[in-house]
């Protein structure tokens, strides 16, 4: 009998992940019986190493709040993963831990589907490990931004609708407004949008968050995470099986 192979998901609160239904789909499309995908969900980071050592476990994925905490638990990360100091998936073969980071993947595909000529410039709200891999895809396409958050120069605070106008590109980088909170928004100039904005909201679930709504009836070009979670989840997948 050919040997178990288990996948799953490290975070915190993470009950309602996409991950477990969308790779046991996979599995049993494949009739791959021996597969498992199990949920993680931790409440310190520590927590991690008796996972890691587990032989049956040969991928994970990794999403808030230990895209950044769970890097000095790995032997190695990819360059990409390391330019972005964040990991949300990690391969583990002949007990090497490896890296990698599939959001970037994943955001692009999104961002160029939907990126018109006139979409110039981008504000990144928020500065966690998910921000780290849209500042990494803006960069390589060439794409200015400023990054909004509590911790950097523009704050929500400070944020004007001026501001906002200027920059016709905003990404939604928290998880602010995800289920079962779905009737929290961040505080935003809503003021500032027009037609010509694209609003992405990394969250998927809901699939129109309150931050959505608000952007939609501004008259942007509103669109969720599900479309980037989905590219990442089979980058994901082809990293384990290569």
């Amino acid at each position: 009998m050919e040997t178990a192979k288990r996948f799953g998901l490290i975070g915190r609160n993470i009950s309602y992940s996409f991950s477990k239904k969308f790779f046991e789909e996979k599995f049993m499309h494949l009739n791959l019986k021996n597969h498992s995908y199990s949920l993680f969900d931790l409440k310190e980071v520590e927590e991690v190493e008796k996972l890691l050592t587990d032989p049956e476990i040969v991928g994970l994925n990794v999403t808030i709040p230990y895209k950044e905490k769970i890097i000095p638990f790995l032997d190695e990360l990819t360059e990409e993963a390391e330019k972005m100091g964040a990991v949300n998936c990690i391969r583990i073969k002949d007990g090497k831990k490896t890296g990698y980071n599939t959001d970037a993947f994943g955001f692009e595909k999104t961002l160029l589907l939907h990126k018109e000529n006139f979409h110039q410039k981008a504000l990144v709200l928020g500065n966690g490990g998910a921000a780290k891999a849209i500042r990494y895809v803006l960069d390589k396409n060439g794409i200015p931004y400023q990054t909004v958050a509590r911790n950097t120069n523009l704050s929500f605070e400070i944020l004007t609708e001026k501001t906002v106008a200027e920059h016709q590109i905003i990404i939604q980088c928290t998880p602010v407004g995800t289920f079962p909170e779905v009737e929290n928004c961040l505080p935003f100039p809503f003021g500032g949008l027009t037609e010509k904005h694209l609003v992405i909201d990394l969250i998927y679930n809901p699939s129109t968050t309150l931050f959505l709504k608000k952007a939609a009836e501004k008259g942007a070009k509103t669109v969720n995470g599900y479309y980037m979670l989905e590219q990442q989840a089979e980058k994901a997948w082809e990293i384990w099986n290569f």
